[in-house]
């Protein structure tokens, strides 16, 4: 293996779910280098490739997809906080959620219905028929979390996503 091909791998191995555009800004190499060699890895299976809400993410083959899904969905910040709010605070209820991270409840829904469709947290009806939110294993979800650090770009969507939020809750208060 070349030693371009061995630092793209060796990079994926310390940084798995890293997807494409982030794979190529942290390393010294041309879009076009990383694509060859990473469809070399792919084709060694020495890499995995998935596809995450329009998002290429590459993988260590030893992460099952459960895995995978997780670590894909823990690189977006206001994901990530919704887990380790539910880490802190399980069981707890969607709108205290909301509140505690200062994001609009829409907001919230959008990255819970992910993280219940990949069986990282689950939606269950207590006795009072209120919606409550615990994390499905919370033991494996707290090793893959401490694994995952959001990029500077997937910080800046989910803080421009709030800002919207709170420009838009500011202007039906105004009315």
């Amino acid at each position: 293996m070349t030693d371009t091909r061995d630092e793209i791998h060796a990079h994926v191995r310390a940084n798995a779910g890293v997807h494409f555009n982030e794979l190529v800004r942290e390393s010294a190499f041309a879009p076009g280098q990383v694509q060859y060699h990473i469809r070399r890895l792919l084709e060694d299976d020495r890499l995995v490739r998935e596809e995450w809400y329009g998002r290429t993410h590459y993988y260590p083959p030893e992460y099952d997809a459960w895995e995978r899904s997780a670590l894909a969905l823990f690189r977006r910040e206001t994901a990530r906080e919704i887990v380790t709010h539910l880490i802190e605070n399980e069981p707890a209820a969607p709108g205290d959620i909301a509140d505690d991270l200062g994001i609009a409840r829409s907001t919230l829904e959008y990255h819970l219905d992910r993280l219940v469709e990949h069986d990282i947290v689950d939606k269950r009806y207590d006795e009072q028929n209120r919606v409550v939110l615990e994390l499905a294993n919370p033991d494996e979800t707290g090793r893959l979390l401490t694994t995952v650090t959001p990029t500077v770009p997937d910080r800046f969507v989910d803080r421009f996503t709030r800002l919207v939020d709170e420009l838009l809750a500011g202007t039906s208060d105004a009315q």
